[in-house]
């Protein structure tokens, strides 16, 4: 990838805080306020569907009860995931990765697809979000801008390669590592993705001399995401889909 196909600016699971993350809901919130690319969240429920959640359990997110990597999809779909965020979510449910795809295709959305492994199935869950992402949008006859694959999980992302080599991919760190050269050259990765928090001007310097771009989550301040573009960061990705808006970087 010689170029940067993808937006400034990312909406954070799909809608940041303006919506019950990785839902469809979310997604189209995201579209709503004009923007162009979303993240999501994709793990695996107990008979190996993905789907989107971003914790190891549903608690959190639904009314449901219990750790996503023991439940099947059918229990997981029947769960509120919305009427925690607001009542008028209550009839939002944790959407599978076909879902989301096709929703990303109505809304006219890239997608950046964090593969989100729950302790022990990192192989797994690589394997099988890469593989099914690939086949839910390469094998669309889609045209325009491949998603990108992203993950913590090293392990996740190396699966991922193995299932699906012709999409892009970007390891995420909260703070950048020593050896970042190392685990990006031996991921074939075309971006770092990192906490803005533990970002530099300097620190981005070496990864663009290195051939990488940079993501930056989650900026949720105007005035930070225009510096953060100002040092050479390719994308944010915030909560904030109302504030730093999808044109508020042009330029």
């Amino acid at each position: 990838m010689t170029s940067w196909p993808y937006p400034r600016v990312a909406a954070h699971r799909g809608g940041g805080a303006l919506a019950p993350e990785n839902t469809l809901a979310a997604l189209c919130v995201g579209a709503g306020f004009g923007h162009t690319m979303v993240e999501f969240d994709a793990k695996l429920s107990a008979d190996n569907i993905a789907f989107l959640l971003h914790d190891d359990t549903v608690d959190r997110t639904s009314n449901g009860r219990g750790a996503a990597a023991q439940l099947r999809y059918a229990q997981i779909a029947a769960f509120d995931a919305g009427s925690w965020c607001d009542p008028r979510f209550e009839e939002e449910h944790m959407p599978t990765l076909a879902e989301a795809a096709q929703c990303c295709r109505e809304e006219g959305l890239m997608a950046n697809v964090e593969i989100k492994p729950c302790p022990g199935r990192e192989k797994d869950t690589g394997r099988i979000v890469g593989a099914e992402t690939a086949k839910l949008w390469l094998g669309k006859k889609a045209v325009g801008v491949p998603p990108l694959l992203s993950s913590f999980s090293f392990e996740a992302l190396e699966a991922a390669r193995e299932a699906a080599s012709d999409l892009p991919r970007g390891i995420l760190f909260e703070r950048v590592p020593d050896d970042w050269r190392e685990q990006t050259a031996a991921l074939g990765c075309v971006s770092l993705h990192a906490s803005h928090r533990h970002l530099d001007q300097a620190l981005v310097a070496r990864i663009k001399e290195a051939g990488l771009f940079v993501l930056a989550y989650t900026v949720n301040e105007l005035e930070r995401a225009r510096e953060l573009a100002s040092w050479g960061v390719d994308t944010i990705c915030t909560d904030r889909i109302d504030l730093i808006g999808p044109h508020a970087l042009d330029g």
